[in-house]
């Protein structure tokens, strides 16, 4: 056996299989190189000082008294230097690599971030109305994420509840000093309101309690007070209220939840609709789906020829229920956007279509689904990484890039869910959201009014079989 086939089996796992994934990456092939090196030079050490170690404590093992006792004892030592120079070598083999590899790759995969935050720089602050009392946690988590929403964007928030709670609240959670300094700058101000519609009531009460939450946010927007509307409530409230108060788009039957779903390209997510608002469906309906769903990805993703699927058992035309293939034949004849065919389950994180359209029950299942998805992933990652020093190792280099995955698939980081189809932007949370949760989905309102979405709505009127 040569030295370097030795070299290569003596060397940890998680260092070998990181360093084949790198030398493919020739601008930083002789760093790591060197960090690897120096790695496995001083595992090889170690190992060396540890197995000599051990002959040295069986040895000690049969010699009777004292002698024996200092010997173990020289032994322990020389164990504990052993295990000293392997967590050195792995700090030093960390410290190497992931500045001058992990920091540009993070860079990179937050690139679409980056021009966010220019863009948003650029933008005019504008009004979003708040619904502050729906939600499993509401008020504290929500005016929590509206706070920190308005020192990232360029937003100002009418903050929609009971006052009263709205500041106890505050109080509780140590930020009644923050409310204030918002409210005297006035970029937060707070509009009283009655009780908000429960999670368990029927989406018809927003007609009997007009000073419920969701219908004052709701008619900030018809009066032109505030330029979209949030809310963590009951989705199906929402849907009506907005029916009600803003009226839905001419020639748009029912309006659809659309939730941005992550794909194998970080920079382009897919937009999967409808998720929940409408779980019989029509053709007609997935029809104009597609068409709002088109409109959307080239305002706000900025996809220049957005690729429409058709969610289906099968890729052929021939696949699936009478009502998917009376959509397929209408979304084939339609020439106002690109029909790219079915889209099966495997295809829509592919990145493979930019829009999806189904029923609301199958997009449902589809986006609960995935919620628990990344969860789960993390929970197997971590039960696979192999137990002692060279798990420690390995998880040392993996715990960054395992922290972007989790966030990735995290619903948490994309926040709410347009409702589109309506005649203004509103954006639903999902009913357990805080903090996090809520500052992503005012980023999504902003940037959907910031890139003149409902304009381009509008202008679906015109299209023949929307008048037909």
């Amino acid at each position: 056996m040569g030295k370097e086939t030795a070299q290569k089996i003596n060397k940890p796992r998680a260092i070998r299989r990181l360093v084949i994934w790198y030398k493919r990456n020739s601008a930083v092939t002789s760093i790591v190189d060197t960090a690897a090196s120096s790695a496995a030079t001083a595992s090889n050490v170690a190992g060396n000082m540890v197995s000599g170690a051990g002959s040295v404590v069986t040895t000690a093992s049969n010699v009777a008294g004292n002698v024996a006792g200092n010997v173990v004892s020289s032994a322990e030592s020389v164990v504990n230097t052993a295990s000293s120079v392997v967590s050195n070598a792995s700090s030093i083999a960390k410290n190497t690599l992931q500045p001058l590899v992990f920091d540009p790759l993070k860079r990179l995969q937050n690139n679409d971030n980056i021009l966010d935050r220019v863009e948003e720089s650029k933008s005019k602050r504008i009004w979003i109305a708040v619904d502050g009392m729906g939600g499993d946690y509401a008020p504290g988590p929500i005016l929590e994420g509206c706070l920190e929403a308005i020192s990232r964007f360029p937003i100002n928030i009418k903050f929609v509840g009971k006052i009263e709670k709205v500041k106890d609240a505050a109080e509780k959670i140590g930020l009644a000093e923050l409310l204030e300094n918002e409210i005297d700058n006035n970029r937060l101000e707070l509009i009283d309101s009655g009780e908000p519609i429960g999670m368990n009531e029927e989406a018809t009460a927003v007609r009997k309690r007009k000073t419920a939450s969701i219908n004052v946010a709701m008619d900030l927007v018809r009066n032109n007070k505030a330029e979209a509307v949030y809310s963590a409530g009951n989705s199906g409230a929402m849907m009506a209220s907005a029916i009600f108060r803003i009226g839905r788009l001419k020639g748009i039957e029912r309006p659809a939840i659309g939730a941005l779903f992550p794909t194998r390209d970080q920079t382009r997510p897919v937009l999967v609709l409808d998720v929940g608002a409408n779980t019989d469906c029509k053709p007609s309906y997935l029809h104009q789906f597609a068409l709002l769903g088109n409109i959307y990805a080239k305002d706000v993703l900025q996809v220049q020829k957005p690729r429409i699927g058709l969610l289906n058992i099968g890729e052929e035309e021939c696949k699936g229920n009478d009502l998917s293939l009376k959509t397929f034949e209408l979304l084939s004849a339609e020439k106002s956007f690109d029909f790219g065919g079915n889209c099966e389950g495997r295809d829509v994180l592919s990145g493979s279509f930019d829009v999806v359209v189904c029923d609301g029950f199958t997009g449902n299942i589809l986006l609960k689904f995935l919620e628990s998805v990344g969860g789960v992933l993390l929970d197997i990652l971590r039960s696979e990484l192999p137990r002692g020093r060279r798990g420690k190792v390995g998880s040392a280099f993996l715990r960054s890039n395992l922290l972007r995955i989790k966030k990735r698939l995290d619903h948490a980081e994309h926040g709410g869910a347009l409702l589109l189809g309506v005649n203004g932007i509103c954006v639903i949370g999902h009913g357990s959201s805080k903090s996090l949760s809520v500052v992503s989905a005012l980023r999504l309102a902003h940037s959907a009014v910031n890139h003149g979405v409902m304009d381009n709505l509008n202008q679906l009127q015109k299209l023949q079989v929307l008048n037909s």
